[in-house]
C-alpha cells in the first residue's frame, strides 16, 4: 500500500532569518517549498498550511488559527483537508530530502502497532517533521490536546510524539537538514555545487523550469557532448546537444519517451565519431 496524504508546514515567522520568507528562499535555482514538494509528489493531496505562493504542482491550501499558533496548530489545519490513512508531515525548509526517505518513513509505518515513523538526525534526535503518522491516532491526540489544552497553538510538537508509538527511520544525513538561519541557506546552496551533486541538481531545476517530465541519461549526454567538441569543434557540443533534444521532443509527440533521446543522443555520436574519423585519415 503506497497511498498516503502529505501535510507541508510552510508558515513561522523566520525570526533568526530575520523574517524572510523562508519557504520562497530559492536554493539551486528553485524554492524550498518547491523542493520539499518535490519529495512527495506521489501524494494523494498535499495540504501546505501557510500562505498561498506559486507553487510548482497544485496543493491543497490551509492556515492555522490563530496564524503563527506553532507546528501543532498547523497540523490540525492541515489534518483536516486529508483522507488518506497515513500522513507525511514535512516542514517547507528541508533542501535535501528526497523521495527515499520518504518510502523509508511509509514502509516503517507499515508495522504491526505503530501509529507512525519519525526520522532522525545524526545525533539520533527525533525530527517529528520529517515524519510519517496513521492518521486515527494522530487525530485522537490532536483531539485530546487540544482539549487539554484549550487549543492547539503555543504547543510543543513532543506533546503529541511522546503519545504515539513510533519507530525511528536513521535517514541518509543531508535528508533532515532544514534551513533555520542564513548559514544554513549558505551552507545548503554551496552543497548542492559540488561535484557528485550539481549536475543533478541543474538537470532537475531545468526540467522544472521548463514543466517537463522526462527522465535524463546525463552520461549520454556528456558523451555525445564530449565526441561533438572533440571531434568536430568545441561549439558544436551545445549545438549537437539542442538538436538531440529538439528530435527527442518530435519523436516524443509520436509517443517516444526517455528512449528517444538516448536513441537520437547514439545517432548523433556515430555521427560526431565518422566524423572524426574522416579528419584523422590521411
Amino acid at each position: 500500500m503506497t497511498a498516503y496524504d502529505a501535510i507541508v508546514l510552510a508558515g513561522g515567522a523566520a525570526r533568526r532569518l530575520g523574517g524572510a520568507d523562508k519557504p520562497g528562499l530559492r536554493i539551486g535555482g528553485r524554492a524550498l517549498l518547491d523542493r520539499v514538494l518535490a519529495a512527495c509528489g506521489d501524494a494523494g493531496t498535499t495540504v501546505v498550511v501557510g500562505g498561498r505562493r506559486p507553487t510548482v504542482r497544485p496543493v491543497t491550501w490551509a492556515r492555522e488559527a490563530p496564524q503563527g499558533g506553532g507546528p501543532l496548530a498547523a497540523l490540525g489545519a492541515g489534518v483536516r483537508h486529508t483522507a488518506a490513512e497515513r500522513l507525511l508531515v514535512l516542514s517547507a525548509d528541508l533542501p535535501f530530502l528526497g523521495a527515499d526517505t520518504v518510502g523509508s518513513l511509509l514502509a516503517a509505518v507499515g508495522r504491526d502497532g505503530l501509529e507512525g515513523a519519525v526520522c532522525t538526525d545524526q545525533d539520533g534526535c527525533d525530527q517529528p517533521l520529517v515524519a510519517v503518522y496513521r492518521a486515527e491516532p494522530l487525530r485522537r491526540e490532536l483531539a485530546l490536546l487540544a482539549a487539554e489544552h484549550g487549543g492547539l497553538a503555543g504547543l510543543p510538537l513532543r506533546l503529541l510524539t511522546h503519545e504515539l508509538r513510533l519507530s525511528r527511520v536513521a535517514a541518509d544525513s543531508l535528508a533532515s537538514f532544514d534551513c533555520d538561519t542564513w548559514e544554513d541557506i549558505a551552507s545548503a546552496r554551496a552543497r548542492i555545487r559540488e561535484h557528485g551533486l550539481v549536475l543533478d541538481e541543474w538537470i532537475t531545476a531545468v526540467k522544472n523550469e521548463l514543466a517537463i517530465e522526462i527522465d535524463v541519461d546525463t552520461a549520454v549526454l556528456l558523451d555525445l557532448a564530449r565526441d561533438a567538441a572533440h571531434g568536430v569543434a568545441r561549439p558544436a557540443a551545445p549545438l549537437t546537444t539542442f538538436l538531440v533534444g529538439y528530435a527527442a521532443a518530435k519523436a516524443s509527440s509520436d509517443g517516444g519517451g526517455p528512449e528517444a533521446v538516448a536513441e537520437a543522443a547514439r545517432k548523433a555520436a556515430a555521427l560526431a565519431l565518422r566524423w572524426a574519423d574522416e579528419t584523422e585519415t590521411p
